[in-house]
């Protein structure tokens, strides 16, 4: 009760002060009225006296002065009538006028002298009168003056009956907002309070308790926001730290989020970590009226947010949000994640002509598919060589600059974009450990020869103290590029390369996915059968087997031989139609590049071509859905799907095939999965196929489709148990502890005794 009364006394009292200052303007105002309303008549009144009075005056006649005196004198709220001479001597006075008001006033005097009319309020033994005085003249002269007395006593009387009404409806005003108020904050604060101090309490001791719903409105906007975060992240804390405590208990070694940053702390030591990319972790762009916070779709984000938040360190990255700019600070710095910020986002800026020079055109006509190999031509034009130099260097300059103040940084470099950017930064920062991890492959040496500026991207790259591949084989063409096209000693023992004097590793670290915290054999809400049924429904297809392929729109990604397999597999199984659908999401990417364009068309014209061959009814093979889609939309045809398909013709890693064993709690599915990815060597229970051949990729549709339950379930166990163990956590700790036992101090030595 204490509580409430501390709310409602200010309103109260704010109230109330509020009334009575309202009724006093009112009163004064009203107060302020009658007076001229008095005033106004008084002297309409005494005009119409002087028009009657002044022949008279005139004419010396005084019986008849006073006659029309006292008459006029008896009008409602005229006290009386007086003339006078100019000597101030009363000529005739109305009989009932007050002995004190006989004598001529000074308001009279003054009329006469300054030959004008004259106004004026005065008290009489308490009683208010208004005194009204006209001059009198004959030939324009003044011979004498005319002053009506009017009793204005109504006024204070109606003034008083206003204060009394103004006060009683204060008081009435002051109870019913007082009364509305307590029911307001009881309904609107109280009881959202009270819901939410019991959540809270229900949260803190370990229940699981739906989050109270709280009013609408920007006052409680916040607050949802950050009950939402803390129950989220006392979620994980606690998930974190019963993990690690089954960890311990049954003696396992696998990293969690938790053992990552851990990890981390210890070994930089509360030293700062600089991570370069393209792409940046959150972007803003602008929503009709508010600018939102994204995060790019990007396993980045999952696995090197925990390093960066456990050692503060700073994200330097291409601010390519429509609303980037409206967000940083004047260093072009902003703090994120935005609900909880740990860590230094550091954005730089490029022009179209960059973006398309660097982005679209060395990286992603030139390096993407000469290292893909996938029998598209690389487009490699001097301008985009310049471009791509230019905002190498600008990169290297902005990570210079934040790195200043910093002794012995660390600093890990993201993908083909910048494989000039450890060079620059070694060149200035000798005492700095670099890495730099290429996330597509690496092709030969014949293949890389082709690119007319080999030797400097080899040199660039070699700046870095430490490079990362996802596979092996990947390493030894890299270490086989740099034999034939530089003068390096390269150490196949230990595989390193040795270039004047500096000495660069070379390792694989299969890059992974965040395998879900659900506990194995947990029972799931619903089954495959029903996943599958619902989002049938949903595409309006009807079909018993649902296929799926989850890719950015490529020509590396295979998609194409995919579609012609699934209607190879209609021709060969003609009992599958009308059976199996496979639906295949597809996000466009780098549409300005016209290959991608043409890539993306063709790809809608093979599934139109194939459907129109073989649909019937509300059954159709394959169901292209172009468009972005989010991991948790993605996830659901993850686990209705009876089979996924990754075809890649050349990948790096390709994580759509680790995710699709990440989802499958339920241990069901199959994974058709390309020999010609980095996943092939890791997940070895899939049916590992060419994509080329068209009559092997039917025959596993078939043989997936055909499978034995108990088959499939031992197949995806165990691809399970390795997506598990070898997790995007694990990775990224792998390449921080690798980097982190580079002894700097002695690559300093070589690099000065060298000539």
């Amino acid at each position: 009760m204490y509580s409430r009364l501390r709310l409602v006394l200010p309103l109260i009292f704010s109230v109330a002060l509020g009334s009575v200052l309202f009724a006093t303007y009112q009163v004064r105002a009203e107060n302020s009225g009658l007076r001229n309303d008095l005033a106004i008549r008084a002297s309409a009144l005494a005009e119409s006296f002087q028009e009657n009075i002044e022949p008279l005056l005139q004419q010396g006649s005084r019986k008849d002065l006073e006659r029309t005196v006292e008459r006029f004198g008896h009008r409602e709220h005229v006290a009386g009538i007086a003339v006078y001479n100019t000597n101030g001597d009363p000529l005739s006075v109305t009989s009932g006028l007050p002995a004190e008001l006989r004598p001529r006033p000074e308001i009279a005097a003054s009329a006469s002298s300054e030959d004008r009319e004259r106004g004026d309020f005065t008290r009489l033994n308490g009683t208010l009168m208004h005194m009204y005085a006209v001059p009198l003249h004959q030939d324009e002269s003044v011979i004498g003056t005319l002053v009506l007395f009017q009793d204005a006593q109504y006024i204070t009387a109606q003034t008083a009956r206003m204060w009394r009404d103004s006060l009683l409806n204060s008081v009435l005003q002051t109870l019913l907002i007082t009364l509305i108020g307590l029911f307001v904050i009881r309904w609107r604060f109280m009881d959202p309070i009270a819901r939410t101090a019991k959540w809270m309490r229900t949260l803190r001791i370990g229940g699981v308790s739906v989050l109270p719903g709280l009013p609408d409105g920007e006052e409680f906007e916040q607050l949802t926001q950050e009950m939402t975060h803390l129950a989220r992240d006392l979620g994980q804390a606690r998930a974190a730290a019963e993990e690690e405590a089954r960890l311990r208990e049954s003696a396992e070694s696998l990293w969690t989020a938790e053992r990552l940053r851990v990890s981390v702390r210890n070994r930089l030591q509360n030293c700062p970590l600089f991570v370069v990319s393209n792409r940046e972790p959150y972007m803003h762009v602008r929503a009709e009226k508010h600018v939102q916070a994204i995060v790019p779709a990007s396993g980045l984000v999952t696995a090197l947010e925990p390093i960066l938040v456990a050692c503060d360190g700073t994200w330097i990255a291409h601010g390519s949000g429509n609303a980037d700019r409206e967000m940083v600070d004047d260093r072009d710095h902003l703090r994120v994640p935005p609900n909880n910020p740990r860590y230094t986002l550091r954005r730089v800026w490029l022009n179209r002509e960059e973006e398309d020079g660097y982005y679209f055109g060395f990286a992603n006509e030139g390096l993407w598919p000469l290292c893909h190999t996938a029998h598209t031509r690389p487009a490699f034009r001097p301008e985009n060589w310049e471009r791509y130099q230019c905002v190498n260097r600008r990169f290297a300059n902005a990570v210079l600059a934040e790195m200043s103040a910093t002794e012995a940084p660390i600093l890990l470099v993201q993908d083909y974009h910048f494989a000039l950017l450890p060079r620059l930064v070694k060149e200035q920062r000798p005492d700095a450990r670099v890495a730099i991890f290429w996330h597509i492959p690496w092709p030969n040496r014949e293949v890389f020869g082709i690119c007319p500026w080999q030797t400097e991207l080899l040199e660039g790259l070699l700046g870095a103290d430490l490079i990362g591949f996802h596979t092996q084989s990947h390493c030894n063409n890299f270490l086989e590029s740099v034999d034939r096209a530089l003068e390096a000693r390269t150490e196949w023992d230990r595989f390193a390369i040795n270039r004047h004097g500096h000495v660069t590793k070379v390792r694989p670290f299969p890059i992974s996915v965040a395998f879900p915290d659900s506990v194995p054999g947990a029972p799931r809400s619903c089954s495959m059968e029903q996943d599958r049924s619902a989002l049938l429904a949903d595409l309006r297809v009807e079909a018993t087997f649902l296929g799926v392929g989850v890719d950015r729109v490529d020509y590396t990604k295979g998609i194409l031989e995919r579609f012609q397999a699934i209607e190879r597999f209609l021709e060969t199984s003609p009992s599958y139609q009308r059976q199996f659908t496979f639906v295949q999401i597809g996000a466009p990417s780098r549409t300005n590049i016209p290959r991608y364009r043409e890539f993306l068309a063709e790809v809608d014209r093979e599934a139109r071509r194939i459907n129109e061959r073989f649909q019937a009814g509300r059954w159709k093979p394959i169901v292209f859905l172009q468009g972005h889609y989010s991991h948790h939309d993605i996830q659901k045809f993850y686990r209705a799907a009876d089979l996924c398909m990754v075809t890649s013709l050349h990948d790096g890693m390709n994580l759509v095939a680790k995710e699709f064993a990440a989802a499958r709690d339920d241990e069901h599915g199959v994974l058709i999965l390309s020999t010609f990815t980095g996943a092939s060597k890791e997940l070895t229970d899939a049916l590992l196929v060419n994509p080329y051949d068209t009559k092997q990729l039917a025959d596993a549709i078939r043989t997936a489709i055909e499978m034995p339950e108990l088959e499939m379930m031992t197949r995806m166990q165990r691809m399970r148990r390795v997506v598990r163990e070898h997790n995007i956590y694990r990775w990224a700790g792998d390449l921080l502890s690798d980097l982190c036992e580079i002894e700097i101090e002695k690559l300093e030595v070589d690099v000065a005794e060298a000539p």
